[in-house]
């Protein structure tokens, strides 16, 4: 399936009749002609080496003996099943996707599958006027390579392999930096996919024509933009640009007001730009939301914080860390100020002696201390792996009897209690860390719409699913419900279409 200017590149994913992968005649494994070569190619034919009449391969009874000799029987090169190309689960890999470093957006099983005759996603137009033009967007302005969006130039190494760069990070684990293992495959949970055959510049047409003439047609922007992805979502904007002459933000600004503008302004924003605006939005003017800002910092991987720091130096002329120094104080600054550096240890593997010893380091700084040490807490909390810290938690109950999170409480208070009770949270486990965040968002007087927003626009592809389970099991009520009961209008339509459904 093709769409008008929205063509099929040579060397796309998937890639084109002929050159493509699995190549045509004349590709891997060889027709005749390719590897080996016919006579007279390399290795030379007769007095080549080494040297037999005939040839490489030579004749019966050379050397190898002809019986299983080379090209091998069945078996041989090119292998039988399960050789090259692999079985599933080889190149491309199954579950967890291409590519598979974490840190991508978004990371899920599977990672995109095309629909079958689509011309891969997203199809790039031609040289200077790629979607990713816009600041902050997918690739440099100009448009991306043909092929595998964010994927190497030509005669670079492939993004999983050893020394490669990884793609544009997203809400995701991350991947370890220094991994002695792969992390198992977990399949997608999020609630938000792919939807098959999205074509940004049909996409904006339906967009466009919700919002021309008399009043607006919302459930159409709500059917739109509630079945696609964020990488199918964000396109839009250079492609409404490209088609109109004018700003899809402004646009959709002038048409939509109060909550339901903000949703949908956030849903067509990346992931790292969405960040970046909302970490700025709670550190500017008066007042600080810390609960934010640790939030952010905390459930993010090293590569995600690295891009968020990087766009916010882009947008708003200052360094997070900066602002960060600029707007809070003591130890709770220097917890902030840990975390933005996105340099937390990533590896999956744990080292149980060490964790031990970590352990008896935060109960020595805290309970068994007069006064506490929190630089210690400081320093195990925002440095070690999340895994390790599971471990360390864990040892840290045995040795003490008790949890760490009741120890941070009667160890610290105000804003370094709260934000280091959050990170210990959120490392425990973060699907439970955010049912919370949007339990407290909605219940009693008033919604915390800012939350509730941020919350379901940035875990829709990532772990919302998970996030459903732990909400249920632990207010005895589905999230689902309770956004229904506590939001009304066009709204509640958008939030629920996040959700993904009742539990």
């Amino acid at each position: 399936m093709s769409y008008p200017g929205y063509p099929q590149q040579s060397g796309g994913y998937p890639p084109q009749q002929g050159g493509g992968y699995p190549p045509q005649q004349g590709g891997y494994p060889p027709q005749m002609g390719g590897y080996p070569p016919a006579q007279g190619g390399y290795p030379p034919a007769q007095g080549g080496y080494p040297p037999a009449q005939g040839g490489y391969p030579p004749a019966q009874g050379g050397y190898p003996p002809a019986q299983g000799g080379y090209p091998p029987a069945q078996g041989g090169y090119p292998p039988a099943a399960g050789g090259y190309p692999p079985a599933a689960g080889g190149y491309p890999p199954a579950a967890g996707g291409y590519p598979s470093q974490g840190g991508g957006y978004p990371q899920q099983s599977g990672g995109y599958q095309p629909p079958p005759g689509a011309g891969g996603y997203p199809s790039m137009p031609p040289a200077g006027g790629g979607w990713g033009a816009a600041p902050g967007g997918y690739g440099a302005a100009g448009g991306a390579q043909q092929g595998y969006p964010g994927g190497p130039a030509p005669g670079q190494p492939m993004p999983n392999y050893p020394g490669a760069t990884p793609s544009m990070p997203g809400h995701g684990g991350g991947a370890p930096s220094h991994s002695q293992g792969p992390a198992a495959p977990k399949g997608f949970r999020g609630s938000i996919k792919d939807y098959p055959g999205a074509d940004p510049l049909r996409d904006v047409e339906v967009l466009r024509k919700a919002m021309k003439g008399f009043g607006t047609d919302e459930n159409a922007i709500i059917e739109l933009l509630g079945s696609r992805s964020n990488k199918q979502r964000f396109p839009m904007v250079a492609a409404y640009k490209t088609t109109y002459g004018k700003d899809l933000f402004h646009d959709l600004k002038s048409e939509l007001t109060g909550n339901f503008e903000k949703l949908v302004l956030a849903m067509l924003k990346t992931p790292s730009q969405f960040d970046a605006c909302e970490l700025h939005e709670a550190i500017k003017g008066a007042g600080t939301d810390e609960a934010c800002l640790i939030e952010i910092l905390s459930s993010r991987s090293n590569a995600e914080i690295r891009e968020i720091t990087r766009i916010y130096k882009a947008e708003y002329g200052k360094s997070l860390e900066d602002a960060i120094i600029s707007d809070t104080s003591g130890h709770f600054r220097r917890l902030l100020v840990s975390l933005s550096q996105g340099n937390r240890d990533e590896r999956e593997t744990v080292d149980i002696a060490l964790a031990k010893q970590d352990a008896q380091k935060l109960y020595a700084a805290g309970e068994n201390k007069v006064g506490t040490d929190e630089s210690q807490f400081n320093a195990i909390l925002c440095a070690r792996s999340k895994p390790h810290l599971r471990a360390v938690f864990q040892e840290y109950q045995h040795m003490s009897g008790r949890d760490i999170e009741k120890s941070i409480v009667r160890e610290m208070s105000g804003n370094l209690e709260s934000g280091m009770v959050a990170v210990v949270k959120c490392i425990k486990d973060t699907p439970a860390y955010f049912a919370e965040r949007l339990h407290k968002a909605m219940k009693g007087a008033g919604t915390k719409d800012t939350t509730l927003i941020r919350i379901m626009v940035s875990r829709s592809e990532v772990d919302m699913l998970d996030i459903r389970q732990a909400y249920v099991k632990t207010y005895g009520k589905s999230l689902y419900t309770d956004i229904s009961g506590d939001t009304s209008g066009d709204y509640k339509k958008l939030l629920l279409k996040l959700c993904g459904g009742n539990d």
